[in-house]
């Protein structure tokens, strides 16, 4: 097990709230890095709410917690019990009442938007949010960059113990997604549509999204395509990039880009199983620039926004970060490392009034180019973000 950076937030937001909630996909590693917490936390209670056993311990949940009023209480799984969330926001006020303010519950959760649509409502100043992303490159070792960009960050692929075994557990993962986690969610999509719909995202990485070719392709209506991009984001699987949106005198592309957040995923579903294979595919840039995004968004401060910047005239931006502080990221992908900017990186960034200018590549060094344009690696960049 590789240590994560996330565990120190976590006792923060703990020392802090008297609930926080960890979101991530299946199998990115919420459950242990409760589990770590809970060493340093005696007594800590753990329930799964997908396993009925579990389930029945709260069916008189005020009882429940009243046994364990001194306990922290892990609920994993927790949107699949909605009408928990208010029984939560009693207890939490209850105990406020009675000198205990922080540290009373830890909400896990694989649905971002549901559980956070199921919290607000009830927890609205009661909960912080903590997002677990697959490992990033800063948890990883400097040389296994490589090795992360090709089997993706879930524990299980990255460190599994050759490319094969590491393909063969994204296969089984995409699989139990379709026939399986979905399904609970209560959502009557044929598993071989997602499939095929998850196949064209990996695709087009990167690219914007062009619903109406999609629903086509898929011989869907436009309204179905949207749901399902909506569960996939709402999974965590995928993410919207949104575009810039605010320069009145520009023509600028208004669709979202859209990314299979975790690259391991997109080399299992195109069928790519070591980086010789990845390098000899025409989604080799799409996927690097994917992966490069998902690895900085991982550290950015809390705060941050980002986005993409693209004029119908050429000017363009991979990704804009908004961070605290009024500092404005202009930041462009290139995989190779000689790489060099376009004038349309300086027309957007000078367009965008972008304090830093970076140009990210495949290698290690660190170097300034024309335009106040700093290249630098991958890592290099995280490091900086990390530090807010």
């Amino acid at each position: 097990m590789l240590p994560r950076i996330s565990i120190k937030m976590l006792q923060e937001l703990l020392a802090q709230f008297p609930a926080v909630a960890i979101l991530g996909p299946r199998q990115v590693g919420k459950t242990t890095l409760a589990f770590v917490h809970a060493e340093s936390t005696p007594g800590t209670v753990y329930l799964d709410l997908e396993a009925a056993s579990d389930r029945i311990k709260l069916s008189d949940p005020r009882a429940f917690f009243a046994s364990h009023h001194d306990r922290l209480v892990i609920l994993d799984e927790v949107q699949r019990a909605p009408d928990l969330f208010a029984e939560l926001r009693g207890v939490i006020d209850a105990r406020r009442r009675s000198g205990q303010r922080v540290g009373h519950f830890l909400l896990l959760g694989s649905a971002s938007g549901t559980l956070l649509h199921q919290s607000a409502d009830s927890l609205a100043g009661r909960v912080a949010y903590l997002e677990l992303t697959p490992f990033h490159g800063l948890e990883v070792g400097a040389d296994q960059t490589h090795r992360l960009w090709t089997r993706g960050g879930f524990p299980e692929a990255f460190l599994a113990a050759d490319d094969a075994a590491s393909s063969r557990w994204r296969r089984q993962f995409i699989a139990t997604y379709l026939e399986r986690d979905i399904p609970q969610f209560g959502l009557r999509i044929p598993a071989e549509t997602l499939r095929r719909f998850w196949t064209m995202l990996a695709h087009v990485q990167g690219g914007i999204l062009n619903a109406a070719k999609l629903a086509q392709s898929l011989a869907v209506s436009g309204q179905s395509l949207s749901r399902y991009l909506d569960l996939m984001v709402d999974l965590m699987l995928v993410r919207r990039l949104r575009p810039y949106a605010s320069n009145e005198g520009k023509r600028l592309v208004r669709a979202p880009k859209v990314y299979v957040r975790d690259s391991g995923l997109v080399h299992a579903l195109l069928g790519l199983e070591t980086f010789d294979d990845l390098l000899g595919h025409p989604v080799v840039g799409g996927s690097f620039e994917g992966f490069v995004i998902e690895n900085l968004l991982a550290v950015c401060p809390p705060g941050t926004e980002a986005m993409y910047y693209r004029t119908s005239a050429g000017a363009e931006l991979d990704l804009v970060l908004d961070l605290p502080g009024n500092r404005r990221f202009a930041i462009e992908i290139k995989r190779t490392a000689t790489a060099t900017v376009s004038r349309g990186f300086h027309i957007a960034a000078t367009d965008l009034a972008a304090t830093h200018r970076f140009l990210v590549h495949s290698g290690t060094d660190s170097f300034p180019l024309p335009g106040g344009i700093e290249a630098t690696s991958l890592r290099s960049l995280q490091s900086l973000l990390s530090r807010g």
